[in-house]
């Protein structure tokens, strides 16, 4: 029997014995008076009013730590808000209480009533006059000292982590303030916050490969959604002129650092704007989260410091490929020589791939990994920009943008097609993709081109990618990092 086991079967002897003694091991009529931290204020705004003779309080909590010293102990007990020290005595709990608290363990919920007191130290301290076991865990929490270091355990029992971590506990909290931060954001914009489906008949908005399911009472297929943009589309149709949804979507891809199958991002779109106000609007978004979370527009991540002042860079996708990827401007029109060129490099493209697909290739692997600092590229061939409105500058590429942030695309925004003629005519180029291979190239959808039929106006829309955003701003090398729980492989024992 390994060590665990041993705690767990010595805790079990204990709950039968507490059971045969009465002990009631989960009861639920103790009511906080308020929270440690509500606590501590109160500490801190009126500690003259506080002592033996005082105030009492009732709080609750996980008993994490005892130091027992013959017919007096101290404790210290953690709630969701913060943690606080407790000192029992037997002579002012009473034989009965003082033994049942001697047979309690560290992970136990408690609740002790009494006034606050300062030790000699100098700290506040409850001084228990009432003591209870609200809750007794069975299984022992992580020892203290090792803690839940591996990201596997971390992962899997998330709840120890958030128990045993204070850095894990903080980059939640912080995940809450940056999501409410962005909502009041686009709520103060006079955007409307709004919900789409998220089963799907056709999986759209994107190219990436969908999760399937079967509705019994329907008798039909749907998808989990891969992005919900052409029902937020369909709202701008319907008279919305400014819509936001922060949504869960799903992709049937790989797990790396920077990806998880479920993820969390905003999208939302603008009747009467652009790409370049959806850019303008996005620096002063991010500029103002960053502020609000961190206190200043600058932030450390892995090492290199990233500032979100407002003034990005902002560059076209060709540009980059010359100034930043290296790459000859006298072979950016020839498809043949730019496969050349990535064989040469050891680029993996395939020659099926349009002149489009191996621009953006190259890109991804020649530019991408060097734009540390915020930077929009701009101008996306439109073989993969099939919701893009052409440029009228040249209609072989889109008005589009893509944020880039510590060599990671963090949004994606363009202005819309609102030409329903265009955009059937681009699902049907989409169409031949996937006759050519291209699993992940996007579906007809004809409701959709039925719906641009009765008029959309003039509209920009974006996606913001909310868990690499949180990454940033919480210093977080993977995604799995603030994910509250992760997908990961079944765990064999």
């Amino acid at each position: 029997m390994d060590k665990e086991s041993k705690l767990i079967q010595v805790r079990k002897e204990k709950i039968n014995e507490l059971k045969e003694n009465g002990i009631n091991l989960y009861p639920n009529d103790f009511k906080p008076s308020c929270s440690i931290k509500e606590l501590k204020k109160i500490i801190g705004k009126r500690p003259d009013s506080l002592g033996e003779k005082g105030d009492e309080f009732y709080v609750a909590g996980r008993m994490m730590a005892v130091n027992k010293m013959g017919k007096s102990s101290f404790i210290r007990f953690k709630d969701g808000s913060d943690q606080l020290q407790a000192y029992l005595q037997k002579n002012r709990l009473g034989d009965e209480t003082y033994s049942l608290f001697k047979k309690l363990d560290i992970g136990d919920f408690i609740g002790v009533k009494g006034p606050l007191f300062q030790t000699r130290t100098g700290e506040w301290t409850l001084l228990a006059k009432e003591f209870r076991l609200l809750s007794k865990a069975v299984r022992p929490l992580p020892e203290k000292f090792h803690g839940l270091k591996d990201p596997e355990k971390r992962y899997r029992r998330r709840y120890l982590d958030l128990i045993m971590n204070e850095d894990t506990r903080q980059i939640f909290i912080k995940r809450s303030k940056i999501v409410a931060s962005m909502r009041r954001f686009f709520e103060e914009k006079g955007f409307m916050e709004v919900e789409t489906p998220m089963m799907q008949p056709l999986a759209g908005g994107a190219e990436a490969t969908p999760f399937k399911t079967w509705h019994n009472a329907l008798g039909m297929e749907l998808f989990l959604r891969i992005a919900p943009e052409l029902y937020l589309k369909r709202l701008v149709v319907g008279g919305f002129e400014k819509v936001f949804e922060i949504n869960r979507n799903f992709r049937n891809e790989g797990i790396s650092t920077r990806h998880n199958p479920e993820f969390t991002m905003v999208e939302f779109y603008q009747a009467y704007a652009d790409y370049e106000n959806l850019m303008d609007l996005t620096e002063e978004m991010f500029e103002s989260i960053v502020k609000e979370i961190s206190g200043s527009t600058a932030i450390e991540y892995q090492g290199q410091t990233i500032d979100f002042k407002k003034g990005w860079q902002r560059i076209p996708m060709i540009e980059s490929l010359v100034k930043i990827g290296g790459v000859d401007p006298a072979i950016l029109d020839d498809t043949e020589s730019l496969l050349n060129f990535a064989q040469k490099n050891n680029i993996q493209i395939t020659k099926k791939d349009r002149h489009g697909k191996v621009l953006t290739k190259l890109f991804d692997i020649l530019v991408e990994p060097k734009l540390i600092q915020p930077t929009f590229i701009t101008g996306y061939p439109i073989e993969v920009s099939p919701l893009s409105r052409k440029s009228d500058g040249n209609p072989e590429l889109t008005d589009r943008f893509e944020l880039f942030i510590a060599g990671r695309e963090i949004a994606n925004g363009f202005s819309e097609i609102n030409d329903p003629e265009d955009q059937h005519n681009r699902f049907l180029m989409q169409a031949q993709q996937r006759d050519e291979g291209n699993s992940e190239a996007h579906i007809m959808d004809s409701e959709y081109v039925e719906a641009l039929e009765y008029g959309m106006p003039p509209t920009a829309g974006e996606g913001i990618g909310i868990d690499r955003f949180v990454m940033l701003l919480t210093d977080s090398p993977s995604i799995r990092e603030v994910i509250l729980f992760p997908h990961m492989k079944k765990n064999v024992c």
